[in-house]
């Protein structure tokens, strides 16, 4: 009996064991490899703005899922998107879509796609000081996207990175805990950061710049600096960002205090903006605590310290129970320790506590495909597929629950979907041997 024909009759009785299920999500995961979320379609090398703009709208939901979705505080995303929007319309494409979110990430981390979307994440949030280093963080950003560092790359290449960075990551484990990219040791800087060195140069210019035209000290670019300085020398384990894809901080600082005591130096008499920021970041600096042990326990994950990892999310629960991304990471880490009873509690309450953000249900669908129950295995792929449509691998998934439900037809469906757009890989191949036994293929 072929392993495929084994894997159909495990199913047909609902005992699949772990090889067996390692095996569907590693086949599950290859495939993203080969499709881009873009529609399916590639990015032309060189992109016009309307490539840009299309970018923007469909992958960077994908990434900002990847991220853990914007924090539940519409407060501190509206006051983000209010000095985005301070600045933005004088930079050199006002014309550009932007728009802007905190994100629920806790490394320390910002980024934009091509068009203006724009994430800045929870765990540099809570390190800046003033709203001028705020403003020179965003206007960096702005810097990449008017100079367009990203058309000027390949952005068949960019778009390519995009899609299939967390399914890279579990094609190479072995552990559940690579399986489902929750996203938080990954973040964007590994895909969206590969600008010259000269790019990162130009892009810290052009947001000094507007930051000033703005309103803003341009000592705020010196000081994003200086703390990306200080954190490189304390806890470099920590600093996943655009700014270390360079070793170039210290020269950067630099250059930006040459800027603003010479050609800016009139603009070091302005407000800062400290109190505003402290005021309107409150409600993060409130649960620093909590992302600091994210944040340690998510380096000590990515060295499988699955134990210490776990020992920092208990602590991070236990300073903001219903923190979702602390819930997320603790089911993550016990899903990497073959604990998915468990897991599962946390990754309900994640889904519990954010419903309306894609990964909870993902994780919720893997775990409970783990403990043979198909029927939630079914509901959460679903969920998580009309929220966040466009990955290549849950539709798969999908088509593998509805199998252990004993329902073929629908489940012939969902192979047959799947395989318009994947021909190739071990998920592919499984598809079409079912799609041929049910006699629907020849």
């Amino acid at each position: 009996m072929s392993f495929e024909d084994s894997l159909a009759v495990a199913l047909q009785r609902n005992r699949l064991n772990r090889r067996q299920l390692l095996w569907l999500f590693g086949a599950a995961a290859l495939s993203g490899c080969a499709q881009s979320p873009v529609g399916g379609k590639s990015i032309l090398v060189g992109m016009s703005e309307d490539d840009e703009k299309a970018v923007d709208k469909q992958v960077s939901p994908q990434q900002f899922s990847q991220d853990m979705g914007p924090v539940q505080d519409g407060e501190v995303n509206r006051y983000l998107s209010s000095v985005g929007e301070r600045m933005d319309k004088l930079t050199h494409r006002p014309q550009m879509p932007y728009s802007y979110r905190v994100l629920n990430a806790n490394h320390v981390n910002a980024y934009t796609f091509p068009g203006g979307a724009m994430g800045v994440t929870r765990g540099i949030m809570v390190d800046l000081q003033n709203e001028a280093e705020l403003g020179a963080l965003l206007g960096h950003e702005m810097g990449h996207v008017n100079a367009r560092h990203a058309a000027q790359r390949q952005g068949q290449a960019m778009v390519a990175q995009v899609a299939v960075a967390g399914a890279s990551i579990a094609a190479s484990s072995t552990e559940w805990g690579g399986l489902v990219a929750i996203g938080g040791q990954l973040g964007a800087s590994a895909l969206l950061s590969s600008y010259s060195r000269d790019n990162e140069r130009e892009a810290d210019a052009l947001g000094q710049e507007y930051m000033v035209r703005a309103g803003y000290p341009a000592s705020g670019m010196t000081g994003l600096h200086q703390l990306l300085v200080d954190q490189e020398k304390e806890a470099p384990g920590l600093l996943q960002t655009m700014f270390s894809t360079h070793p170039m901080n210290v020269e950067r600082r630099d250059t930006a205090r040459r800027l603003a005591e010479g050609k800016y130096a009139v603009s070091l008499k302005r407000d800062p903006g400290r109190e505003r920021f402290m005021d309107n970041t409150a409600s993060l600096r409130r649960i620093k605590p909590t992302i600091e042990s994210c944040q340690k326990g998510e380096v000590a994950m990515a060295d499988k310290q699955y134990g210490k990892a776990e020992g920092q999310f208990r602590d991070a629960l236990k300073k903001t129970p219903r923190d979702y991304a602390a819930n997320l990471l603790m089911a993550q880490c016990l899903q990497a320790q073959d604990r998915d009873r468990d897991a599962l509690g946390y990754a309900e309450s994640a889904k519990s506590i954010y419903p309306q953000e894609a990964q909870a249900h993902k994780l919720v669908g893997v775990l409970a495909l783990g403990l043979k129950d198909p029927a939630a295995a079914y509901a959460g792929l679903d969920r998580y597929d009309r929220l966040l449509p466009g990955d290549a691998g849950i539709g798969f998934l999908k088509g593998v629950a509805l199998e252990g439900l004993g329902k073929r037809q629908e489940a012939a469906q969902q192979y047959a979907g799947y395989l318009r757009n994947n021909r190739q890989g071990k998920a592919a191949e499984y598809a079409y041997s079912r799609l041929k036994g049910w006699g629907y293929a020849k």
